[in-house]
Formats: C-alpha cells, structure tokens, sequence
C-alpha cells in the first residue's frame, strides 16, 4: 500500500471527511486533496505521525487494518 493509499485509509477508517480531516489536523484542505489524488508526495515522517495520533486518541474504527503501516512501500 503506497503512501496515498495510507492516508486515504486512516481518513476513512476515522470516519472524517476530507474537510474535517483537514481541520483536525489543521493543514490546508488543497494540501490533503492533493496528496490523496497523488499530485503532491506526503512526507513519510508526516504521515507516521498523523497514524499515531489517530491511533493514540483512538480515533480509527478498523484498527487491525490499519496497524499494517509497516507493509507500506
């Protein structure tokens, strides 16, 4: 699973949409949108932490799922 599909799959799997998402995390909602069509690259770094955070207030509802981040590419 590449980064962009990662990111999808966090969001989702927290129940936000994209806008709450955004707010949450507080980055710009043109920033979110394009690193999820695969325009932009996320920073690996980034990602990891928004996965902890998620992980850490509980906030992600498939979490076996998630916890593969390690099989990422």
């Amino acid at each position: 699973m590449d980064s962009r599909d990662y990111l999808i799959k966090l969001r989702t799997d927290s129940g936000m949409t994209r806008t709450q998402f955004c707010e949450y995390f507080e980055i710009p909602y043109r920033t979110v949108q394009d690193w999820e069509l695969g325009n932009r690259k996320m920073p690996d770094y980034l990602l990891r932490l928004i996965a902890y955070k998620l992980k850490a207030e509980k906030l992600l509802k498939n979490k076996e799922d998630t916890d593969g981040e390690s099989n990422r590419e």
